[in-house]
């Protein structure tokens, strides 16, 4: 479930950190996704960091239920990268990074209109993986 959509999405040649996304299905959803203010919130707390369906809850103050709601759909959408925390506990959970950088929106008299999603690289992600002591 958290592999976006692909039908209407290509890389552009030469830039492997972009993807156009050209499906009308695939642009109404990540539009309705930005609508959205609490996926707006996680957004805004993943680009400083990373941070586990828990802590975002407790930070955008939102029920924990509904946090997992809206990080399913970030993730689906291909806005958010969900990775493993480890613990030395041994009790593993997952952390979620923001995974773009920017999102354009272009109108063109040929193609329609579309978006492009610039997609940080992994070294500008944010964050630790492995926990400190439990």
């Amino acid at each position: 479930m958290s592999h976006p959509p692909t039908a209407g999405r290509g890389v552009r040649p030469g830039t492997e950190s972009e993807t156009e996304l050209s499906d009308d299905g695939d642009i109404e959803q990540l539009l309705g996704t930005l609508e959205d203010p609490d996926c707006r919130a996680i957004i805004e707390e993943t680009s400083s960091g990373a941070y586990s369906a828990g802590e975002l809850s407790e930070r955008c103050d939102l029920p924990l239920s509904t946090a997992y709601r809206k990080l399913d759909t970030l993730t689906e959408v291909g806005l958010l990268h969900e990775r493993v925390r480890l613990s030395h506990s041994g009790q593993h959970t997952s952390e979620y990074t923001l995974k773009v950088e920017q999102i354009a929106l272009s109108v063109d008299d040929e193609s329609g209109i579309g978006l492009t999603i610039t997609e940080e690289t992994d070294q500008q992600r944010t964050g630790s993986v492995a926990a400190g002591a439990d």
